[in-house]
């Protein structure tokens, strides 16, 4: 059987990015954005929203990127998946979180000025390329 475990967002950052580095040296960064839906109530008539917000990490070089150019309220889409880990809270309780972790992200809001002057551009940062999934090389047995 095929599984996707794919989210796509686009919403806007709630807050600065956190960036900090591993032993190893690599970046990981993260973000909290928020979505927002819109909808007229039925009995009242009345416009209503609703806001979730989602937390994602980004590791790598798309982590440096996120750290140097993204700002709290920029516009951004992004691709990832959803990962779930456990960690310990200060109390020594076993908790998870759930989270997404970025592989693709576009800023669709203007930039910030990056030091050193000069404007900066449109990052869009993903993963190799892999095989397209087809009918063919799939090794899935449909039960019809």
């Amino acid at each position: 059987m095929a599984y996707v475990n794919k989210v796509i967002l686009v919403g806007n950052l709630g807050r600065d990015p956190e960036t900090r580095y591993a032993p190893n040296g690599e970046a990981i960064s993260n973000i909290t954005i928020a979505t927002t839906d819109s909808w007229k109530d039925k009995s009242t008539g009345e416009r209503k929203e609703r806001t979730e917000w989602h937390r994602i990490s980004f590791f790598g070089r798309l982590a440096e990127v996120v750290g140097m150019h993204l700002k709290k309220g920029a516009s951004i889409y992004i691709e990832g998946s959803l990962r779930t880990r456990k960690y310990m809270d200060k109390d020594g309780t076993e908790k998870f979180i759930t989270e997404v972790r970025g592989d693709t992200m576009q800023m669709l809001s203007k930039a910030s000025t990056p030091a050193g002057g000069g404007n900066a551009v449109q990052a869009r940062t993903q993963q190799p390329a892999r095989a397209p999934e087809t009918w063919d090389n799939m090794d899935d047995d449909l039960p019809f």
